[in-house]
């Protein structure tokens, strides 16, 4: 269950199923992300500096509320990073598996996670080689580029993602343009980061939507 840590400007929320320990935070704010058994002090920086590090966070593991109610906003373009040889990393307006709307999360893409559909870090243990670049595809530009994206993982099958997206190699260059697109959860894709049907004859087992 996430965690509130409560201080007098703003509210730092933890979830650490979440979490695949990128580090930005003890790394950027040693005094409020500590090692202690109260590990998050939000008063021991300005609630700016805070901010701008859960804004860092990949996972969305770390979120905040302002003592105003403000919370953070959704990008004004939704993207899912193809992190080499890692998981998928999304910007965005998101709403997974029917959730609650969330602005950022990191997604298996090796199969291996048993966090799924949230990476855990398994690709690392297991080796997972896939690229993080590759040639663009031919799209037109999308009319809008934000609004709600819904990611669904469907049972023993890809993750379904449809609304406006920009999917983004980790250099952050344009690979594809959709408004719906079925992407790639066991690691066996030949066309990764897209889904080919290889789940079915690895014999790819997930929970999901049927």
């Amino acid at each position: 269950m996430p965690h509130d840590y409560k201080g007098e400007q703003i509210t730092v929320h933890f979830d650490g199923r979440k979490c695949i320990h990128s580090r930005l935070c003890v790394l950027g704010l040693p005094h409020v992300f500590t090692s202690e058994k109260i590990w998050i002090k939000p008063d021991e920086a300005s609630a700016e500096a805070v901010v701008e590090i859960a804004h860092k966070c990949p996972s969305g593991a770390i979120t905040y509320t302002m003592a105003s109610g403000e919370a953070e906003a959704p990008p004004v373009v939704n993207t899912i990073r193809v992190r080499e040889n890692g998981p998928l990393e999304l910007h965005g307006d998101l709403r997974i598996d029917g959730g609650d709307p969330v602005t950022r999360a990191v997604l298996c893409r090796c199969g291996l996670s048993k966090r799924k559909p949230f990476c855990d870090n398994a690709h690392i243990k297991g080796e997972f080689v896939a690229s993080g670049e590759r040639e663009p595809k031919e799209s037109e530009p999308l009319e809008t580029r934000n609004g709600p994206l819904e990611i669904t993982s469907r049972k023993n099958r890809s993750y379904k993602v449809e609304g406006n997206v920009e999917i983004i190699a980790g250099s952050g260059r344009q690979i594809d343009r959709r408004t719906m697109v079925g992407l790639c959860r066991c690691g066996k894709s030949k066309n990764k980061p897209f889904c080919d049907g290889s789940h079915k004859a690895a014999g790819f087992e997930a929970d999901g939507a049927e």
